[in-house]
């Protein structure tokens, strides 16, 4: 993950990242898929998918870095919510420094959506009261949105 410091609209100081996490991947997602998807919205450094040490099967999530911030955040914004083998991608910086991921933000779990409600949905009625780092809906195993 590559570190930039950069200006804030407000004039403040700070730390624009050029990795992000991209999770929702269906099993069968390879680092090809990524590097293509992810490709043409700029330079690709690196694509990583994760898999388990043991099984070495896919945990349905990766990182991908590009050379610059504005590709990233280009990215982020362009296919976060893009259908990748049939599965909406969900998509955020991420944040490997300990204390951006304790800082003392949290989760917000909703329930008894309309089952029609999906990621984007979710995304677009919350983003009206600040900034979502990443949101899921919960789906059964066919893939269909549970309300949960």
């Amino acid at each position: 993950m590559k570190l930039m410091k950069g200006t804030s609209n407000g004039g403040e100081n700070q730390l624009v990242s050029t990795s992000l996490y991209v999770g929702g991947l269906e099993s069968n997602v390879t680092d090809s898929h990524l590097f293509d998807l992810f490709g043409q919205l700029g330079p690709v450094v690196s694509v990583q998918i994760c898999c388990d040490l043991s099984t070495r099967r896919s945990l349905n999530y990766g990182c991908v870095n590009h050379g610059n911030p504005q590709d990233t955040a280009r990215a982020l914004d362009v296919l976060n919510f893009t259908l990748l083998n049939g599965k909406p991608t969900r998509i955020m910086y991420s944040h490997c420094d300990p204390s951006v991921r304790k800082s003392g933000t949290g989760n917000i779990f909703i329930k008894n959506l309309d089952k029609r409600v999906d990621h984007k949905a979710l995304h677009d009625t919350f983003s009206a009261f600040g900034n979502i780092l990443s949101c899921k809906v919960a789906a059964d195993a066919s893939g269909s949105y549970s309300g949960l």
